[in-house]
């Protein structure tokens, strides 16, 4: 017998539950539907939010081809294989309405390069849509030129609201359970357990109704003690617990910081999905004030890799702990993204002539590298030169923040540049 979740999943948008901003009446998804002009474009959300879904509904309604991966299974190859089985499906006559085949890739963060790489052509030239499902932020994880051919809509967690509904839809329509009569008398247990996850909602709802005909806390707070395996640890466990963890160690909270690391530990979180964010919190909210402290995130990440569970737990505390008492900047983080921003607002400024490389004869007659300025052949390795580009000569990225780290690093940054480096 199929598993509760898998017998309730919806078939048309009528039935999709949440999502609202996407999918209700004039959102940019049910436009797309009704319009029947489909684009490329990446689902990013939590899991059991219906990303899954959505994409097989919408390839339903418009009945075309549609082709699924799983990045965690397939290769290039597959990837190949794909986007000739969409052309020829296009060359028999398959497609309706202009609608490409759609290629829906699910947890599109896992393929490599090469494996996005395989997909650029495809999707510019129109052979397949793309829709690509992912519970981690598209910016980091998909490669540019891909995510430039794509639009990024984002997913929410369901509220309690949807889950509500979600619970009075199973009871009525499920083949099994519609034939028997529940009291259903408290489900603030439920709806925290399954922490917006439709479809560890309908695990828990499917446990409970195996062994009991009344829905209260107790009930389900004892059923779930009983089969622990019974709901996994993506919904509140990785959300909300890391953004807590991460946001505690950022208001230099050791103790809170800690606690959340148990709660992770406990509920059996991947170390390495703990270790990896601790080198982004050393980068991000550490910085400059305390430059070790990314020298012992990785340090942690590496030896939670090597010697793994339970002893990994003792490092990632060391590390926790390290970042919550460790002073706080985030001006490289600033830094990076204030210049990312310059670069998208005033495009290839041309490399000042002096900084270029003059491999060639024809280079070097050019200007290139002339007079360029040595460091090392001057007094304390430097002299003043340009090095922006002339459109932004005199723009500032990195703004020191008050820290003894950095309140060193901004003094000789003044020493060596002036009055470029006055706050």
């Amino acid at each position: 017998m199929q598993p509760l979740a898998e017998r309730l999943r919806p078939q048309t948008l009528d039935e999709y539950i949440g999502q609202k901003h996407l999918v209700g009446e004039g959102a940019v998804i049910r436009r797309m539907i009704e319009q029947k002009r489909i684009s490329s474009f990446i689902l990013w959300g939590p899991p059991g939010v219906g990303k899954t879904t959505l994409a097989n509904i919408i390839a339903k309604t418009l009945d075309v081809p549609f082709f699924t991966l799983s990045a965690v299974t397939s290769g290039v190859k597959d990837v190949r294989e794909v986007i000739e089985k969409a052309k020829a499906s296009s060359f028999f006559g398959h497609v309706r309405g202009g609608v490409s085949p759609i290629l829906f890739i699910d947890e599109i963060h896992r393929f490599s390069k090469s494996q996005q790489d395989s997909l650029l052509g495809a999707v510019e030239q129109g052979v397949v849509t793309l829709i690509g499902a992912t519970t981690e932020n598209p910016s980091f994880e998909v490669i540019r030129p891909l995510l430039s051919r794509c639009q990024v809509y984002v997913l929410k967690s369901l509220e309690v609201e949807d889950l509500q509904g979600l619970l009075e839809h199973a009871l009525k329509t499920d083949v099994f359970l519609k034939e028997k009569e529940f009291d259903v008398q408290e489900t603030a247990a439920m709806m925290r357990y399954s922490g917006g996850d439709a479809r560890k909602f309908l695990n828990i709802l499917e446990l409970v109704t195996e062994t009991s005909s009344v829905i209260n806390d107790d009930v389900v707070t004892e059923t779930l003690q009983q089969n622990p395996l019974a709901y996994d640890k993506d919904g509140e466990m990785h959300y909300d617990l890391i953004s807590a963890f991460i946001k505690s160690i950022r208001g230099s909270d050791p103790d809170a910081a800690i606690y959340y690391l148990a709660r992770m530990i406990e509920g059996g979180e991947d170390p390495i999905f703990i270790a990896r964010r601790l080198v982004i919190s050393a980068s991000e909210d550490v910085g400059q004030a305390n430059p070790n402290a990314l020298l012992l995130a990785n340090a942690a990440f590496d030896t939670v890799s090597k010697i793994g569970m339970p002893e990994g737990r003792i490092p990632l505390a060391e590390a926790t702990v390290y970042l919550a008492t460790s002073p706080k900047s985030n001006s490289a983080y600033e830094a990076i993204n204030e210049a990312l921003q310059f670069v998208r607002e005033t495009g290839n400024l041309p490399v000042p002539l002096h900084l270029r490389n003059a491999p060639t004869k024809l280079m070097s007659q050019l200007g290139y590298g002339k007079d360029y300025k040595y460091a090392h052949a001057y007094e304390g390795n430097f002299v003043q030169q340009q090095f922006l580009p002339d459109g932004a000569a005199d723009a500032r990225f990195w703004h020191p923040q008050e820290n003894a780290f950095e309140n060193k690093l901004n003094e000789r940054m003044r020493m060596l540049w002036g009055k470029r480096f006055e706050k």
